[in-house]
C-alpha cells in the first residue's frame, strides 16, 4: 500500500492525533491547552486508537501540516478572513456559519468556553436562575449533548420555554449579551473584551439539542411547545434526527453503522424498527449474519419500550459521532446536524 493510499485513510481528527503524537508530550501540552473540551476528548481518543503508523505516513502528516502553514499570512494578519474560506470550502457555507460564529465568539468569551468543561448538573445549577433568555443564549452556544444534560435538569416547563426560545434566537441582543457577560464575569471572575453580534441559536439548535434528550423528556418538551406554538413545535420536529431516519444512509454508511454498533444494542433497537429500515439493515449484512439477526428478533421475547428507545439513542450517539468525523454521511433530514 502507497503512502498516498494510507493517508487518504486518516480523517482530520486523526492527522491532528499523529501531528501532536510527533512533537512530543511537552509540546502537545502546550497545544492542547488552546483547544475546546470537545476537541481534546477527539483527538485523545484518536490517539489511544491509532496503531501501525510508518514513518512515512508521519512524515506525510508533518509535510502537510508545514505547506498548509507556509500558506497562511504572516501570523496574525487576515486569520478571520483565512479562517472563514477554510471552513467555508471545508464545510460549505451553510454549515460553516454555525462554526464560524462560534469560534470567533467564543474567542473573546473565556467564560462561556469555560463551561464547556463543567458537570452538566454544575451549569444547571449556575444558570438555572438566570432569565430564560440568557438560559437559552448559554445552551445555542455549548454542545448540543452538553446542552441537552443541563437542560434534562430542569422542570418540564422551563424546558419548553428555553427550547421555543433558541429556536427563535435569531442573532443575540446587546441587553442579552450584557446579561450573559456579568453572569459569567460574576462567576469565573473573568474580563471579558466587548462581545460582538454573532448568530447563534435557531430551530436546527433547538432541534439538535432535541435529539439527545430522553425520549419521555422529549415527547413530553414537543407536547408542552406545541401547545403553546403549535406551528413552532412542528418545525423543530420536521428537523430531529430519529432512528427512523438512518432508512436515508448510503449502504456503504449502514455498513459502516453496523461494523460500529454493538449486536445486542443492534436487537433491541431493531424491536422498534419499521419493515423498511429492518430490510436495509439486513441488506447491508452477510446473508448468514442477517439470518442470524432475523431469528434472533424472532425469539427474543417482550422487551421493554424504554430499554428500545435507549438501545436506539445510543445508537443515533454513535452516528452523530460518526457523521462528524466524516466516516459516513447522513441523508435527508439529518445530514443538517454533520
Amino acid at each position: 500500500m502507497s503512502r498516498e493510499k494510507a493517508e487518504t485513510k486518516r480523517n482530520g481528527t486523526e492527522r491532528a492525533a499523529i501531528l501532536l503524537l510527533s512533537l512530543g508530550e511537552a509540546e502537545a501540552t502546550e497545544v492542547m491547552k488552546h483547544m475546546g473540551a470537545k476537541d481534546v476528548q477527539r483527538i485523545g481518543a484518536a490517539m489511544t486508537q491509532l496503531q501501525n503508523i510508518s514513518r512515512q505516513e508521519v512524515q506525510g502528516v508533518l509535510a502537510e501540516f508545514t505547506s498548509e502553514l507556509e500558506e497562511k499570512t504572516a501570523l496574525g494578519i487576515g486569520v478571520d478572513d483565512y479562517l472563514r474560506k477554510v471552513l467555508i470550502g471545508a464545510l460549505g457555507e451553510d454549515k460553516a456559519g454555525g462554526v464560524i460564529d462560534r469560534i470567533l465568539f467564543g474567542r473573546s468569551s473565556k467564560g462561556l468556553e469555560a463551561l464547556k468543561w463543567m458537570d452538566a448538573r454544575a451549569v444547571a445549577e449556575l444558570i438555572r436562575q438566570e432569565h430564560p433568555q440568557i438560559i437559552s443564549i448559554v445552551l445555542a452556544y455549548l454542545d448540543a449533548d452538553q446542552s441537552a444534560e443541563i437542560l434534562s435538569q430542569f422542570p418540564d416547563w422551563l424546558r419548553a420555554d428555553v427550547i421555543m426560545r433558541i429556536a427563535t434566537l435569531d442573532g443575540i441582543q446587546p441587553t442579552a449579551l450584557h446579561e450573559l457577560d456579568e453572569v459569567i464575569e460574576k462567576q469565573f471572575a473573568g474580563k471579558t473584551g466587548a462581545l460582538k453580534t454573532s448568530v447563534i441559536g435557531g430551530i436546527k439548535t433547538a432541534a439538535q439539542i432535541m435529539n439527545f434528550l430522553d425520549s419521555s423528556q422529549e415527547t413530553v418538551l414537543i407536547e408542552n411547545i406545541r401547545k403553546v406554538d403549535d406551528s413552532l413545535g412542528g418545525k423543530i420536529q420536521d428537523l430531529m434526527f430519529v432512528f427512523g431516519d438512518l432508512v436515508d444512509i448510503d449502504d456503504r454508511g449502514m455498513q459502516e453503522v453496523l461494523r460500529a454498533v454493538p449486536g445486542e444494542k443492534l436487537l433491541l433497537a431493531m424491536k422498534g424498527a419499521d419493515d423498511e429500515l429492518k430490510s436495509k439493515i439486513f441488506r447491508n449484512m452477510s446473508q448468514r449474519a442477517a439470518e442470524m439477526l432475523k431469528d434472533d428478533l424472532d425469539s427474543r421475547g417482550p422487551v421493554r419500550l424504554s430499554e428500545v428507545e435507549a438501545a436506539q439513542k445510543e445508537i443515533l450517539l454513535q452516528v452523530r459521532k460518526m457523521a462528524e468525523a466524516g466516516t459516513i454521511q447522513l441523508g435527508g433530514k439529518g445530514e443538517e446536524f454533520v
